[in-house]
């Protein structure tokens, strides 16, 4: 993540445009550039959409001295060349944006489920209609697990730009063995964030909800403005599929941090 630069994919709807404001806002303490981008199937295809992408920009009145932001059209796939490209430009995030709408939201998440499990580069999915625009409180889940800990530092970097606070939390563990690789996983966390000079607080939860509804409803109840998630895409951890998806398509309306544990090239724990 050595580049400062953010991908967006544009899909020329409201969700498209929903996921370039909040990249512009993320943008804005670092300067950070944005490549904002469409796939076409077809290359006939292509002047048409660089026309509209530049419209897009053009709309958007930024000041001369502000974000710079640059259109680009592959023709490809969704599913493969957004990682790809990212991938390419040595990008610090991709911030795609996801329908909200109920009857079709768990269809767009599957969706961005599988962008999200080809992707090495972190990804910010933001849902149709978002309208946060503070960062005071991010909420990181983890688990016993050591690839849930690889959010950590994607976390921490964000909290860092927008000092933010962070709510780590994680279910109780009734079985000694697993109780005792959670405290030593907590300890770690603390000790990270605690090193960056970041505001984290812990909390172990035992309500017995699905935890990906434990995470949504912490989240409404102490004000965060995103969850923060580290995705295990390999077959063992088929589990998290879900577990992802459902926070991705929260009913909270939250962005949703995620970075694909399996994927990543550096450990960051």
């Amino acid at each position: 993540m050595s580049a400062n630069l953010y991908i967006v994919p544009h899909d020329f709807t409201s969700v498209g445009d929903d996921a370039l404001k909040y990249a512009i806002f993320l943008a804005q303490p670092r300067r950070t550039s944005i490549m904002l981008m469409h796939i076409v199937s077809n290359k006939s295809d292509e002047e048409s959409a660089y026309k509209k992408l530049k419209t897009i920009i053009s709309d958007l009145q930024l000041p001369p001295d502000g974000i710079s932001i640059e259109s680009k059209v592959v023709e490809g796939s969704i599913f493969e060349d957004i990682s790809e490209i990212a991938k390419e430009n040595d990008a610090r995030l991709i911030i795609m944006g996801t329908h909200g709408a109920k009857g079709m939201q768990k269809l767009f998440g599957s969706y961005a489920m599988k962008v999200v499990s080809n992707s090495s580069v972190p990804f910010l999915v933001v849902q149709d209609g978002v309208e946060r625009k503070t960062l005071d409180n991010i909420v990181v889940p983890i688990s016993t697990s050591k690839e849930s800990l690889q959010i950590i530092h994607f976390a921490g970097e964000i909290a860092k730009t927008f000092d933010s606070k962070i709510h780590v939390i994680a279910e109780h563990q009734s079985d000694q063995r697993l109780s005792q690789q959670l405290k030593v996983r907590i300890s770690l966390v603390k000790n990270q964030f605690e090193e960056k000079g970041i505001d984290a607080e812990v909390h172990i939860l035992k309500d017995k909800k699905a935890f990906h509804t434990v995470v949504i409803e912490y989240a409404k109840a102490n004000h965060c403005d995103m969850i923060a998630v580290s995705h295990h895409s390999a077959s063992l951890f088929s589990q998290f599929e879900k577990y992802t998806q459902n926070l991705i398509t929260n009913e909270g309306n939250f962005p949703c941090l995620i970075v694909n544990a399996k994927l990543l090239s550096k450990l960051y724990y």
